[in-house]
């Protein structure tokens, strides 16, 4: 089996962090077209994986009005606090919305943008190794809310200086050591 091609030169690696940026539809799409608002959201999710604590944060803009929301879990990871931010914000709008979803998490977007989760649907939630896919409850939920809201991701480089970006990370890391100190 090959490896994919990597990269070389600083203006190759320049171009491909370019490419991630790009905003991309989800590939999910809701039946009805979108007619609602156009909605910012930020989300990031933090965990100690010792201890299982977790925090996830989010940052809805729409309108000039911005809304933030967090919360923390025990027994998680980080991977499940990253789709948990983005559900919560996406749980609170209460009609359809054009939603750009901007996101540190390759996981989260490639999901969406290159057709993981309609493949692990497809599969009956196996991944192409044939195991479990982890958090398929959130998946599923998601999907849901997929189906509902016209999703287009971007991704950003985590603790590069993205404001939005910056400030979700930091509550995500405040939920989580809440947990520290029951």
């Amino acid at each position: 089996m090959s490896r994919p091609h990597r990269p070389q030169t600083a203006a190759q690696k320049a171009q491909a962090a370019a490419r991630d940026r790009q905003p991309l539809p989800a590939g999910i799409q809701p039946a009805q077209p979108v007619v609602g608002d156009h909605v910012e959201l930020y989300s990031d999710g933090a965990c100690d994986t010792q201890a299982g604590h977790g925090g996830w944060a989010t940052i809805l803009n729409c309108k000039g009005r911005e809304l933030v929301l967090s919360g923390n879990e025990e027994g998680t990871t980080n991977n499940r606090m990253e789709l948990r931010g983005l559900l919560e914000g996406l749980k609170v709008l209460k009609r359809p919305c054009h939603v750009t979803v901007v996101t540190d998490s390759q996981y989260l977007r490639k999901a969406f943008t290159d057709g993981w989760i309609l493949n692990w649907q497809r599969n009956g939630w196996k991944t192409a190794a044939k195991d479990p896919v982890k958090n398929q409850d959130l998946w599923e939920e998601l999907i849901t809310q997929a189906r509902t809201h016209a999703l287009t991701f971007v991704w950003v480089k985590g603790h590069a200086g993205h404001g939005e970006n910056e400030r979700v990370d930091e509550l995500a890391v405040q939920e989580r050591k809440k947990l520290r100190q029951k």
